[in-house]
């Protein structure tokens, strides 16, 4: 027998190995359970047992359920969202987030404590955090999202979508908006966003240089216009690029449309505001799309977003939410990270649009 032939060699890495890699993770990450259903071990633990630590058998005896399989994924379920805890291997005990939502003193925090409870949950964080603040993408394009970027294996697909839409409905995190579904950003609201800092591991991921620009479109005019140094500037340097707009960035001798050209094409990526519709900024918009630019879509209004960006991310905000500007801040330094890292994401495709 040759050598050659009992020789072992290493998995190329490419394609192949990341649809394996795929493949291997069936094993769900995420709660295999919506909150809800996930709350019956730990009101049983606080109704059987004062909230005392118990263990796993006695809480399966608590819900008069087999101490088996289905038991344990229900079990898994309450810890992921974080209602219990391990003291000790082989023991559960309510955590403060578990009571604060089965026996609220305020009359806030059973809301508080689900929204809290979706930061927690591994995978669900993520989705949720990623499109706060935006609608859903249409279900096609949404499912091969959760696949490709959130590494859900393809045959968990529709549980994943199914718990996912039910569990943040049960938090009053998703909402109808004209027949699509939005996602409200209350991240910084509950605290979640002290715990999966979208922003730290997108920037990572993405390389950014001293150079890279970032061209703001937007209108000049109050109020939007006073948003500039309020919001828009903060953000994209958050994001670590130098931000640039055409009225007091590159204002120079020569005509304004070329200096615009010239601020557009070389940017990295660009932000439009999109409220009130202003010809200006969708001028720019055009001349940004037609030079296969990354855009982050902004708007507060969603009338005034047309129909043929619609499968592009855009996020909304609503000034009449008293912490709007630092959700924005943080949301739009994300966009601006996530377009260079998928620029598919951010870049006008009227093919997409023609088959829609």
């Amino acid at each position: 027998m040759s050598t050659k032939a009992t020789k072992t060699t290493k998995p190329r890495k490419g394609k192949a190995s990341t649809t394996a890699n795929v493949s291997a993770g069936a094993l769900a990450k995420y709660p295999r359970h919506s909150i809800l259903k996930a709350l019956r071990i730990p009101r049983a633990l606080l109704d059987q047992n004062a909230g005392k630590p118990a263990t796993d058998r006695e809480a399966a005896d608590f819900i008069k359920v087999a101490f088996a399989g289905p038991f344990k994924v229900e079990l898994s379920s309450a810890l992921k969202y974080g209602f219990l805890e391990r003291p000790e291997a082989g023991t559960v005990q309510l955590t403060d987030l578990g009571r604060r939502v089965l026996r609220p003193q305020l009359p806030s925090d059973a809301l508080d404590g689900m929204r809290q409870a979706v930061m927690n949950a591994p995978q669900f964080s993520d989705v949720y955090l990623h499109y706060r603040g935006e609608n859903l993408p249409e279900p096609q394009f949404f499912q091969n999202a959760i696949v490709d970027k959130f590494r859900i294996p393809p045959e968990k697909v529709p549980e994943f979508t199914s718990l996912f839409l039910e569990t943040l409905a049960q938090a009053q995190l998703i909402e109808d908006h004209a027949g699509k579904q939005r996602l409200l950003d209350v991240a910084q609201d509950s605290g979640g966003a002290e715990k999966i800092d979208t922003l730290k591991k997108l920037g990572k991921e993405v390389k950014v240089t001293s150079g890279d620009t970032c061209f703001m479109i937007m209108p000049f005019a109050s109020p939007i216009g006073g948003y500039y140094a309020l919001v828009y500037d903060p953000a994209i340097r958050k994001a670590g690029l130098t931000p640039m707009r055409a009225d007091n960035e590159i204002f120079a001798t020569g005509k304004i449309i070329d200096q615009i050209w010239s601020g557009i094409n070389a940017a990295r990526v660009l932000v439009a505001e999109l409220t009130t519709r202003n010809a200006n900024v969708f001028y720019e918009l055009g001349l940004a799309h037609a030079l296969r630019k990354p855009v982050v879509l902004v708007s507060s209004n969603e009338a005034d977003v047309p129909f043929d960006l619609h499968h592009i991310r855009v996020i909304y905000y609503d000034v009449n939410d008293p912490f709007w500007g630092e959700k924005l801040i943080a949301k739009i330094a994300e966009n601006i990270l996530s377009a260079l890292k998928n620029p598919e994401e951010a870049i006008f495709n009227p093919r997409l649009e023609v088959q829609g």
